[in-house]
């Protein structure tokens, strides 16, 4: 399903969710939907309308207990195992996407929901769209965690915008790479669960770039 998303429909859902997340929350998600205004100006001016409202709508569920997400879950038929409960943080990005439709149905596209669902763990194949929200929300400028700040200095200080669109990609790529090492890196630290979807999420961008570089 394909929307039409405006400059109206997007201001009217910043000023719903101002009330519905917590004030540091909230500025994340606005920070979030500047630095996809950004990446998208570089990768796909097209798809800004599509990047903005999954970047307003892509920690919706992210305060909620881990009571109500398994509420959600078991609504909408979304299968959990131990290793869900034991990840807790990945859950919010399937509760969000899977609320959109009955909750947001003006922004119930399919790229804003894919975008929303796989921008906590990324996933194999992942599109454009997905990649450059999941890579928004960890290098966008609310966050001050290590990991993110090298990531965020390191796209930015190549100079994307002086690239061509292969070498921008190649950036992109390889810095998708640092961020899913770094995330499971930090998983094996505290000794919790990693998501299949990272590790292939990672192993596919590590074939990409081979491909590119041939």
């Amino acid at each position: 399903m394909t929307t039409k998303i405006t400059e109206v429909s997007l201001e009217h859902l910043r000023l719903s969710l101002k009330d519905k997340m917590s004030p540091k929350r909230y500025n994340h998600t606005l920070e979030v939907e500047k630095m996809a205004v950004r990446l998208a100006e570089l990768f796909c001016p097209s798809k800004t309308d599509v990047l903005r409202a999954a970047a307003l709508l892509h920690d919706i569920t992210k305060e909620y207990s881990v009571e109500e997400q398994l509420q959600i879950c078991k609504k909408f038929g979304i299968i959990t195992k131990r290793l869900d409960i034991l990840s807790p943080k990945t859950f919010h990005a399937k509760t969000a996407a899977a609320l959109i439709p009955e909750m947001y149905p003006d922004f119930a596209d399919s790229e804003v929901i894919s975008a929303v669902r796989f921008h906590t763990t990324g996933r194999e194949g992942m599109t454009l769209c997905e990649a450059l929200i999941y890579f928004a929300d960890y290098i966008d400028e609310s966050r001050k965690f290590k990991d993110c700040v090298i990531l965020r200095n390191a796209f930015w200080d190549a100079h994307p915008d002086l690239m061509t669109e292969q070498d921008r990609i190649v950036l992109l790529y390889r810095l998708l790479v640092m961020s899913f090492d770094m995330t499971i890196n930090g998983l094996v630290a505290e000794n919790v669960p990693i998501s299949a979807d990272t590790v292939l999420a990672r192993n596919d961008f590590i074939c990409r770039l081979s491909e590119l570089s041939e």
